[in-house]
């Protein structure tokens, strides 16, 4: 089942002689428990096309579909209710709110969806130990490392029943070991049957991906199943 439809997606800005073409119809298909990276030069249409997949803007013409609902003919409310409950953002700079612990970081978009405080603190707490930082859950941003800060983030995107994971450099502010560790919990976030985008200009952390797709100047210029990374070598070797 795709979790994550554009057909012919553009996206233009500015008019006349100022027009730019971020996206030019564009075609991306990702299947529930798959993860695409998405590589590119600078002002390529990376981030463009992670907004419009998650409904923060919607295209100048073509069709997006998430969750098998058409993007392009809810509502703003409905909108914003459908990324509460499916669709998980993951940010270079984490955007935690700073005055939340991480276990409230983690429950806020449950609790403002209306679930109850401790049904959603229950689930962040799971979550966070499911990601290793249960011992971390009372603590502020400010008192958590890169990597923890970015664990969190990764926590509060896939809390609850997320079905798309959005993920913009997700691994841009770590050093290469917590940049692996990242990409293995989305990898793992898969697993579960979770759909992920991930835009980055690292090709060894591409390498966890099933499908790379590389823009420029808006389009897709190629698709293509990456060189095995650990983890694939990992379960092509143990036969799974």
């Amino acid at each position: 089942m795709s979790v994550l439809e554009m057909r012919r997606v553009s996206r233009t800005y500015g008019l006349g002689a100022a027009e730019v073409h971020a996206l030019n119809e564009i075609d991306l298909m990702v299947d529930a428990g798959a993860m695409v990276a998405v590589m590119g030069p600078s002002g390529s249409g990376k981030s463009t096309l992670l907004t419009i997949a998650g409904s923060l803007e919607d295209p100048s013409s073509g069709e997006v579909r998430v969750c098998g609902q058409d993007m392009t003919r809810l509502s703003r409310n409905a909108k914003a209710r459908l990324r509460r409950r499916s669709i998980g953002y993951v940010f270079q700079d984490f955007n935690l709110l700073p005055g939340l612990t991480a276990a409230e970081n983690v429950a806020l978009p449950l609790e403002l969806d209306g679930v109850p405080a401790r049904k959603a603190r229950a689930a962040g707490l799971q979550t966070l130990e499911e990601l290793g930082l249960a011992e971390r859950a009372a603590s502020f941003p400010d008192q958590l490392s890169g990597g923890e800060r970015q664990r969190v983030a990764i926590a509060r995107a896939v809390v609850g029943e997320r079905q798309l994971l959005l993920a913009d450099e997700p691994s841009g502010a770590l050093d290469s070991v917590n940049g692996e560790a990242v990409m293995r919990l989305i990898h793992a976030a898969c697993k579960r049957g979770v759909a992920a985008v991930v835009v980055t200009h690292d090709a060894q952390l591409a390498s966890w991906a099933d499908r790379v797709v590389f823009l420029r100047d808006g389009r897709v210029t190629d698709q293509t199943l990456p060189v095995p990374g650990p983890e694939s070598l990992l379960t092509r070797g143990s036969g799974q």
